[in-house]
């Protein structure tokens, strides 16, 4: 295998730890338990009122759905065939999901939010506070079919 191969190949892998998993998912509310190992990682998180959800489509994740470049958006009233890239579909190459919830409340490992729209049993990969001077844009701009 050539220099240029074997850099590839590194570059295009890595290893994801999931932290938890959503235990609970309701019309209302939903549950995050994180692991006990990473309970530690939540000191504090009860002083944002929100958070961003980053995990796992597990039940999206295969070779198939993998393979998947272009998709017509659900939940649209136009059916525009799209890059997996420019839209949020759970089809695609890495089936990741972020949501930004509300936070209920921190139950020592578990958090109870508003607005996940993962489903149970959904691996957790990570939870960020989400803060309005970085995560949110003035004046972005989306397609009219994204409306």
């Amino acid at each position: 295998m050539g220099k240029k191969n074997a850099k590839h190949k590194a570059e295009s892998s890595a290893e994801v730890r999931f932290i938890g998993f959503v235990e609970s998912a309701g019309e209302d509310w939903a549950r995050i338990r994180i692991y006990p190992e990473f309970c530690n990682g939540l000191k504090g998180i009860e002083g944002f009122s929100h958070l961003i959800v980053i995990y796992w489509l597990h039940l999206c994740d295969s070779e198939e759905e993998r393979r998947t470049l272009l998709v017509y958006p659900k939940r649209r009233t136009v059916n525009v065939l799209t890059g997996v890239f420019a839209c949020r579909s759970p089809t695609r190459p890495n089936p990741v999901g972020i949501c930004v919830v509300e936070l209920l409340k921190r139950e020592e490992c578990s958090l109870k939010v508003r607005g996940l729209d993962a489903f149970e049993k959904s691996p957790v990969i990570d939870i960020k506070p989400y803060i309005p001077r970085i995560d949110s844009v003035e004046k972005a701009r989306t397609p009219e079919w994204a409306c």
